[in-house]
């Protein structure tokens, strides 16, 4: 029983992970209809920058600030680069295909991300770099009960995760811009005639996703000490996958879908062998897709005639 509450606990950690990021492709798929491929690299991007901010204030074994506004630091600039970095990719990659066949914008996010995989590789090269999270963050404080043992670092992850989630459908329930987020992703051209700016919208939309996907980064780097530029990849097809699977479109789905790709990976990585864990994650998915084509929470289409 330890064992399996150890496994359902790093489950929650890495489901809370794959949340914020198939969160970015709800919701963009949500506004414009497109599969933002290039999205798990963003979450790459976080992870450097999260990276590059311990460097600048001395590195994980001499740090001169103290460790809460280090991880403060580490989190709101992620956010801020990685969301002006996804707005300035729908302004100049996707907008002008805004009205072209779906397959454009498609093939391009697809290219987006290879350049900026790319672009990684070029600039900081193809090794794994160290967080050495365990120099500033002591893992020994949490909470134990039994066998189970929950560091502070894990508890960190899951509390922000779930306070951005909740932070966000609030924002998208209760604030104008969410009103205006939830007009566009209904018909676009009726809410441009309402008065409501799309461009501005879309921006938006862009720059809360991406945000979330770079938080989402500096967690995975703090919780598993390493980046590379070829990281983002395996992430954002388990996110792809989450979000199609509480049903692409809808927030509090990719929040459900996240929690249950992390889960069902954690458990066959401790039970069968890591070996495996894709299959199980991707055979998950075409199952739910067999049972329920909108996924477990989402809802069809309407057909606009």
């Amino acid at each position: 029983m330890g064992f399996f509450t150890q496994e359902l606990v790093s489950g929650l950690v890495q489901g809370a992970l794959y949340s914020l990021i198939a969160l970015g492709f709800s919701m963009v798929y949500g506004v414009l209809k497109l599969l933002n491929f290039a999205h798990g690299d963003l979450y790459m991007v976080g992870a450097y920058v999260g990276l590059f901010v311990i460097q600048w204030f001395g590195g994980p074994a001499a740090l001169w600030i103290p460790v809460p506004l280090l991880l403060a630091i580490m989190f709101l600039l992620a956010g801020l680069l990685t969301g002006g970095l996804g707005v300035a990719i729908e302004r100049f990659a996707y907008r002008p295909l805004r009205d072209a066949p779906r397959i454009a914008p498609l093939i391009t996010a697809i290219g987006i991300s290879f350049f900026l995989e790319n672009s990684a590789l070029l600039l900081f090269g193809a090794q794994y770099r160290e967080y050495n999270t365990p120099d500033f963050v002591s893992l020994s404080s949490g909470i134990q009960f039994g066998s189970v043992t929950i560091d502070s670092l894990q508890i960190t992850v899951v509390a922000l995760g779930i306070a951005l989630m909740i932070g966000l459908r609030l924002l998208v329930s209760k604030t104008r811009l969410g009103k205006q987020i939830r007009a566009v992703a209904v018909d676009r051209e009726a809410a441009e005639m309402l008065g409501i700016n799309v461009n501005f919208t879309i921006a938006a939309t862009f720059f809360l996703g991406s945000a979330l996907a770079g938080v989402s980064g500096v967690m995975a780097g703090l919780l598993f000490n390493q980046v590379n530029n070829t990281m983002g990849f395996t992430a954002g097809l388990y996110a792809f996958s989450a979000a199609v699977v509480g049903g692409i479109g809808s927030i509090t789905g990719a929040m459900l879908g996240g929690l249950v790709i992390g889960i069902a990976g954690s458990m066959m990585t401790g039970y069968v062998s890591s070996l495996y864990s894709d299959l199980l994650v991707f055979g998950l998915l075409i199952a739910v897709m067999l049972v329920r084509p909108t996924g477990l929470l989402g809802r069809p289409q309407l057909q606009k005639v």
